[in-house]
């Protein structure tokens, strides 16, 4: 595995971009995520970085000569090393690039931010045990665990052209539910609305036609991860999902944040991987020393709610919960990337990895208002008098994430936030 700690996670390192220096920023100088943007003077998209709350235009500062992230992506893990370090050293106070680069800085605020890259196939994982228990309860009560599932990580493929950025609203979408206590189904919009909690990793370098990538390379292989809320319609869902698992219920909406934290920022808040006792070892060519101890990683998530009224009350969004990958996740990053390849299938630059709904162990962990609301039987109520089984018009679901650690600065992934319209 790659990405071990560096100069440029020195927790001392302050940056001649104030506001990176700022209490509980997102983005200070140990961050450096990078996304594209583009801007009203100039549309089309080129590569940018994160810091504070500026962008640094990489093209303008002369650190690349490519508008297009994939490429980019497709670097050798070293080269993508020393570009940080050069960032890195380029941002810090004192640097003497300040005179250049200043003309290379773009307000977060100005710009419009894109989905980080060309994604071209994108597959949705199954990582959270909890998730998967509690799910599994209110479909199968006496079998909720499926007997494959502490083996193989479970996927499937999902739709990379309806993935969508940050801030963009989205139609409800309309399929085939059959209603309680009728024989045929109708079709109509989707009244059991909900969000999924999750984290896309995004590949980097991409392996060949029928090479696999073994547990010890498959870091290797991933440039870094943003967050992800894969909408899902449940009547649709609950409708269509057997026997070939989800379709119409998924693909009409994921929303991505627009900042990919790369595996080298994450390198401070790696936590060792482990399986509670009595649960099977993983196979042998899902397994290495390094894994164990440091496969996993410690990030903080959180779900919050903006319903249209409290909008109009200028009231703030209601956190629905909170959870933390570490705890959450059955499978590392490093796992799903050895499973995804080992039949010899070939992952590109830019393609997408979902980690499926993370939930932690205990209810108020739960990623999804299917966990939440014990399928729609108990509402949550909100600050205002307002109730919610599922989203409704206009609300606005907003995920959030950061990592934090003893003697690390903290850094963030932003935000992924979506409206749901009629």
């Amino acid at each position: 595995m790659t990405a071990e700690l560096n100069e440029t996670h020195d927790p001392a390192l302050r940056s001649w971009v104030t506001s990176a220096d700022q209490p509980d920023c997102d983005f200070p100088i140990q961050n450096l995520p990078f996304g594209t943007f583009s801007t009203a003077g100039r549309r089309e998209a080129r590569i940018g970085v994160a810091i504070g709350n500026k962008i640094l235009d990489l093209q303008q500062a002369g650190l690349v000569d490519t508008d297009d992230m994939n490429a980019l992506m497709a670097f050798e893990p070293q080269k993508m090393t020393a570009l940080r370090a050069l960032i890195s050293q380029g941002l810090a106070q004192s640097s003497a690039r300040q005179p250049d680069w200043e003309a290379a800085l773009v307000d977060q605020s100005a710009a419009t931010l894109h989905v980080p890259c060309r994604i071209g196939d994108y597959t949705d994982f199954y990582t959270s045990v909890h998730h998967a228990t509690t799910v599994g309860k209110q479909f199968r009560p006496d079998n909720p665990l499926l007997p494959n599932y502490k083996w193989v990580p479970i996927g499937y493929h999902g739709r990379a052209s309806s993935i969508i950025p940050s801030g963009q609203a989205f139609k409800r979408p309309h399929g085939q539910t059959r209603p309680p206590g009728t024989a045929a189904p109708v079709l109509g919009p989707s009244m059991r609305l909900d969000y999924e909690l999750e984290l896309g990793w995004f590949m980097g370098q991409g392996n060949a036609l029928g090479q696999p990538v073994n547990m010890a390379d498959a870091e290797r292989h991933i440039f870094g991860v943003a967050l992800f809320n894969d909408w899902s319609a449940r009547d649709i869902q609950g409708w269509e999902y057997q026997p070939l698992g989800p379709f119409l219920s998924k693909n009409f909406a994921s929303t991505i944040s627009p900042w990919m934290v790369t595996m080298e920022a994450l390198a401070p808040f790696r936590t060792a991987f482990s399986r509670p006792e009595g649960d099977p070892e993983p196979l042998a060519y899902l397994d290495a020393r390094r894994n164990r101890e440091a496969g996993a990683f410690s990030i903080t998530l959180e779900v919050l709610l903006q319903t249209e009224r409290m909008r109009s009350e200028s009231m703030p969004e209601v956190r629905l919960s909170k959870t933390n990958m570490a705890s959450a996740a059955y499978w590392t990053p490093a796992q799903l990337v050895a499973h995804h390849t080992v039949n010899g299938c070939n992952l590109r630059p830019g393609d997408l990895l979902g980690s499926g709904t993370l939930s932690g162990p205990t209810s108020s962990e739960a990623g999804s208002l299917m966990e939440l609301t014990a399928g729609g039987k108990v509402p949550i109520a909100l600050p205002n008098g307002e109730k919610r089984s599922f989203l409704e018009d206009n609300d606005t679901l907003i995920l959030r994430g950061w990592c934090e650690a003893p003697g690390a600065v903290r850094i963030g992934l932003g935000e992924a936030r979506g409206t749901v319209v009629g």
